[in-house]
């Protein structure tokens, strides 16, 4: 089944939040835009490896009314079967490992920081959870901007 054919029967656009290990960062842009924008787009997650879902990307979600704790790390081949209208990197290294998706599939990159790789050097766990929440909150404004920012690209 195409894309157009798929996209005219659910009526939304499907969008891969695609990263390198689905544990943090396409999480948290998959859980923001299933609560934010779920009656405008089907979104989905995955990544070039599977590093298993983030406890603390799950923790800051859960502080801001989103609840990731059912959705699971899946890595880019799981999602084969599904014909993506937009798939968004999220960091650099997705985009630079990115497959390739055939059809109309347009790829954009919007790159967040890594929230595990700056909590490394964190003094204590509040400060490390600082890094998950500014990236949360960020993702969050980028995801706020959809569908319309992705037609821009």
């Amino acid at each position: 089944m195409s894309s157009n054919s798929e996209k005219k029967n659910s009526g939304k656009p499907k969008v891969l939040f695609l990263c390198t290990g689905n544990s943090c960062r396409s999480q948290m842009a998959e859980g923001w835009a299933r609560k934010l924008k779920g009656g405008l787009l089907e979104p989905y997650s995955a990544g070039i490896e599977t590093h298993g879902l983030n406890p603390r990307a799950v923790r800051v979600m859960a502080e801001a009314g989103v609840d990731i704790s059912g959705q699971r790390s899946k890595s880019v081949a799981e999602l084969s079967g599904v014909n993506f209208d937009y798939v968004v990197t999220v960091c650099d290294r997705a985009r630079e490992s990115c497959p390739v998706f055939y059809g109309k599939t347009r790829l954009l990159h919007r790159g967040f920081d890594d929230p595990p790789r700056l909590a490394e050097g964190a003094s204590n766990e509040e400060e490390a959870l600082g890094h998950y929440r500014r990236v949360r909150d960020e993702i969050r404004q980028f995801v706020e901007s959809l569908p319309g920012s992705l037609a821009e690209h």
